[in-house]
C-alpha cells in the first residue's frame, strides 16, 4: 500500500523506518514545523524530518492541519492509508481522507492511559504490565476501534527511557503487521471497552514534576522512574545560607525503616544523601543541581556540605 506517515519524535522514527523497509511504499511524511531552540535560537529538525531528509522522502510541515493548501498537497500523494505515531490531533478532514482511513500507534493497552504521556503514567502509577496498541482514528482522542495489541512487563528497574525504547521497537513490528493485515482484509477494528475504571495519561508539565514527600517510599520511587530521564522529577533544598537549591532527580532507592519525622535531610557527607519519608528513607542516587552536571550522590557530596540543609 501507499503510506503517508505522520510523526515527530524518536519514538516515531522506529515505525517510519519499519514501513520504509517493508513491502509498502512511503509516499510522504508529515511532521511539525522547524523550531528555534537554545540560547542561539538554532533551528532544529524533528527526528522524523531528519529521517525523511536522509531517505529523500517527500515532506510536509504544516503550521495548521486544517490549512487548505496543506490538505491539497496531502491529498495529492494519493495514499491508501495514513499512519500516525506521536503526532498531533488530526481533524476529520485529514484522518478520513484515505480510502482505508488512518490508524495510530499508542504506547499503552487502550482503553487504559489515553493521552499524551502513557509511558510516564504507567510507571508512576506502579503498573507491572503495559504494551502498545494500533487503533483507527475517529473524532474522539484515543477512542477508535482497536486493531492490534501487544503486552510487555514493567520491571522495578524500568524507567521512562527503557520502557520508551522497548515499546518503540515493539511498535515498529506492530505497525507493519497492522498494515499487512489491513491490506489482506483479515483485520477489523474492535470497539474499546469502556465499562472499566479508566486511568488517563495527560501531558506532564513542569509543575507536575515536584516530588511529594508525603507519599510512600515506593510511590516516590515509581514517580522518579516514571519521569527519568525526561522531564525528570524535581525537588528543592534550602542550604545553610538560606538559599533555595533546585534539583532534578534521576535515580533513587527506598530503604524501609521507622522514621520519626518526614522530610529530614540525612547524610554521612561521604556516601549517602537521603530524605526521610513516612515509611523509611529515599536515597538520592543520581541528581543534578540547577546549572550543574548530573552526578552521583558521593560526587555531589564531595562538592557540597549539606549537613545543615533542609527541605
Amino acid at each position: 500500500m501507499k503510506i503517508a506517515f505522520m510523526g515527530t519524535p524518536d519514538f516515531a522514527v522506529e515505525s517510519l523506518d519499519a514501513i520504509y523497509q517493508s513491502n509498502h511504499q512511503v509516499v510522504g511524511v508529515v511532521t511539525v514545523p522547524d523550531r528555534q531552540t537554545g540560547r542561539g535560537l538554532k533551528v532544529t529538525y524533528s527526528p522524523v524530518k531528519q529521517y525523511a531528509i536522509d531517505h529523500n522522502l517527500p515532506l510536509l510541515q504544516p503550521e495548521k492541519l486544517r490549512d487548505s493548501q496543506f490538505q491539497e498537497e496531502l491529498r495529492a500523494w494519493n495514499a491508501d492509508i495514513f499512519v500516525v505515531v506521536a503526532f498531533r490531533m488530526l481533524p476529520q478532514s485529514v484522518w478520513s481522507m484515505p480510502r482505508f482511513g488512518t490508524f495510530n500507534l499508542h504506547a499503552s493497552l487502550l482503553p487504559q492511559y489515553r493521552g499524551a504521556a502513557p509511558i510516564n503514567w504507567a510507571i508512576i502509577n506502579g503498573e507491572t504490565l503495559t504494551g502498545a496498541t494500533t487503533f483507527m482514528l475517529n473524532e474522539r482522542i484515543d477512542e477508535g476501534g482497536i486493531l492490534m495489541q501487544q503486552t510487555t512487563p514493567i520491571s522495578s528497574e524500568d524507567t521512562a527511557e527503557t520502557l520508551h525504547d522497548r515499546l518503540a521497537i515493539m511498535g515498529r513490528d506492530m505497525v507493519v503487521s497492522t498494515l499487512d493485515s489491513i491490506e489482506n482484509g483479515t483485520l477489523k477494528p474492535q470497539p474499546q471497552q469502556n465499562n472499566v475504571e479508566l486511568k488517563s495519561a495527560p501531558k506532564i508539565f513542569k509543575n507536575d514534576c515536584a516530588i511529594n514527600w508525603a507519599l510512600s517510599g515506593k510511590q516516590i520511587v515509581d514517580f522518579v522512574r516514571g519521569l527519568s530521564p525526561y522531564p525528570a522529577a524535581t525537588m528543592q533544598m534550602t542550604d545553610d545560607k538560606g538559599k533555595i537549591q533546585q534539583f532534578k532527580i534521576y535515580q533513587v532507592a527506598f530503604e524501609p525503616a521507622e522514621t520519626s519525622q518526614t522530610g529530614q535531610v540525612v547524610t554521612d557527607q561521604k556516601k549517602y544523601l537521603k530524605i526521610s519519608v513516612s515509611d523509611g528513607y529515599i536515597h538520592l542516587l543520581n541528581l543534578q543541581l540547577s546549572g550543574k552536571k548530573r552526578v552521583t550522590a558521593p560526587e555531589f557530596l564531595r562538592g557540597y556540605n549539606v549537613q545543615n540543609w533542609t527541605l
